[in-house]
C-alpha cells in the first residue's frame, strides 16, 4: 500500500501517453494518487482524473509561476473546483523566488487569496516554497493557516510541505506548528545531506513520500521522465534512513497522507 501524495498526472508532458501512465499506476503497488494542479488548466485535469479513477484525488490550485494570470472570476472558478467530489486539497501554492516568474508582490498576494479560500472552504493546502522560507512562514501565520482561524485546532494544522528542501530546523518548526512534511526524490540524490537529515529528526508520523511527477526522478531512474509508481524508490529511501521496514514506510506514509487529505 503506497501513496504519492504529489503528482502531475494532468501535465501536458503526459499527453502522448497517458494511457500508459494510468497502466503503470494501476499495475503497481499504488493505492491512491493525488494528482495536484498548479494552474486553471491542469486543476481541471485533476477533477476529471478524480472523477474517473477509484485510486485517484485531485487538489486545485495555482503555483506560484503561474500566478500572473490569477484574478477574481479565475479564484471563483477554483473555487468551484474545490467543491468537487474527490477535491481534497487547495494546491500546489506558494511563493518561489528562484525563477521569480511572477512578480514576488504577485506571488505573495495570491498565495494568501488562496490560503484564505482554503479555510473558507475547510481544504488543506499543499506548499510550494523554494528560496522563500521566511516569506512563506510569515505568511501562512498571518493568514492563520495553522489552525488559529480554521476548524482544525492547533497542532494539527492542514499544511502540508511539499518536496520538502529546507533544513531539520526548519522542518522541526513546522511540525511543532502541526504541519506534515512530503520528501521526494531527491532524498536519493548522493547530495540528499540536508534532506536526509530532516528524515532522520522528523518522526514518520509527520512524513509523507511523493513523486513530483513528471520531475524529481528518483535513483536509480534519475535521467528517465519521473511517474507516479516509482514513489516506491523514495519509500524504500525513508525506510532505509529510518531503519524501518519498505512495508512498515509504505503503510505508515499511506496512513498519514489518508489523514491529511481526510480521505476515509
Amino acid at each position: 500500500m503506497l501513496f504519492d501524495s504529489h503528482a502531475h498526472i494532468n501535465s501536458e508532458r503526459y499527453d502522448d501517453d497517458r494511457d500508459e501512465i494510468i497502466e503503470s499506476i494501476e499495475a503497481s503497488d499504488l493505492s491512491y494518487v493525488m494528482d495536484i494542479g498548479y494552474d486553471l488548466a491542469s486543476s481541471v485535469k485533476a477533477t476529471e482524473h478524480a472523477k474517473k479513477y477509484s485510486w485517484c484525488y485531485a487538489a486545485v490550485g495555482c503555483h506560484p509561476h503561474d500566478t500572473k494570470t490569477m484574478d477574481e472570476m479565475t479564484l471563483d472558478m477554483f473555487r468551484a473546483l474545490a467543491k468537487k467530489p474527490k477535491v481534497q486539497a487547495i494546491g500546489e501554492i506558494g511563493l518561489d523566488y528562484y525563477y521569480n516568474h511572477s512578480e514576488k508582490d504577485v506571488q505573495q498576494y495570491w498565495f494568501r487569496r488562496q490560503i484564505q479560500l482554503a479555510l473558507e472552504l475547510n481544504l488543506p493546502i499543499v506548499i510550494h516554497d523554494r528560496d522563500a522560507n521566511d516569506d512563506v512562514m510569515r505568511i501562512l501565520k498571518e493568514e492563520g493557516a495553522f489552525g488559529t482561524k480554521r476548524k482544525d485546532q492547533l497542532g494539527d494544522a492542514k499544511v502540508l510541505l511539499h518536496c520538502f528542501s529546507g533544513s531539520k530546523e526548519l522542518a522541526s518548526q513546522y511540525v511543532k506548528l502541526g504541519a506534515t512534511i512530503s520528501i521526494a526524490g531527491p532524498v536519493t540524490y548522493k547530495n540528499a545531506r540536508k534532506t536526509v537529515e530532516v528524515v532522520q529528526e522528523i518522526p514518520i508520523e509527520h512524513l509523507l513520500v511523493e513523486t513530483d511527477a513528471p520531475y524529481l526522478t528518483p535513483e536509480p531512474l534519475r535521467g528517465k521522465r519521473n511517474r507516479p509508481d516509482f514513489v516506491k524508490y523514495t519509500a524504500r529511501k525513508v525506510a532505509e534512513i529510518k531503519g524501518l521496514s519498505y512495508e512498515q514506510t509504505a503503510e505508515i506514509t499511506c496512513r498519514n497522507a489518508k489523514k491529511f487529505f481526510s480521505i476515509d
